[in-house]
């Protein structure tokens, strides 16, 4: 059930996740989560700010009614579950660029004022690394 995963900071996708409320599938058949994992992973490789990110796919991240789910990791920080993406460019764009600034921080936390607007309103859950819990 466990695979490696890559060491560094990662975006971990539900590649199961569906579209939205009413829509499992887009009109080519291709689950939410799927579609947004395929454009996080082209902006990863194409673009230079995003190499150190780390994208990966899980099926289910249990956040279902929060569909186009995401993780957000790193070793040794506090860890955020997002939801309620559209899977476009604008909100793939949105998630690296949140994951590369909680790369660049100490323990996880990013202060408000470099969050990119496109993750505003998404977070869902802090998760603390283990051994830590959160002040």
């Amino acid at each position: 059930m466990l695979r490696p995963a890559a060491d560094g900071p990662s975006v971990i996708v539900c590649n199961t996740c569906r579209h939205g409320e009413d829509a499992r599938e887009d009109e080519e058949g291709v689950r939410g989560g799927a579609r947004l994992a395929g454009l996080l992973r082209g902006l990863a490789r194409s673009e230079p700010a995003y190499a150190r990110i780390a994208v990966e796919e899980m099926p289910c991240l249990f956040a279902c009614k929060e569909y186009c789910a995401i993780h957000i990791r790193a070793p040794g920080k506090v860890g955020y579950v997002l939801g309620r993406f559209t899977p476009d460019e604008a909100a793939a764009r949105a998630i690296l660029d949140y994951a590369v600034h909680h790369a660049a921080s100490a323990e996880g936390r990013v202060a408000y004022a470099d969050w990119p607007e496109g993750v505003k309103g998404h977070f869902l859950v802090r998760v603390p690394p283990p051994g830590f819990v959160a002040e």
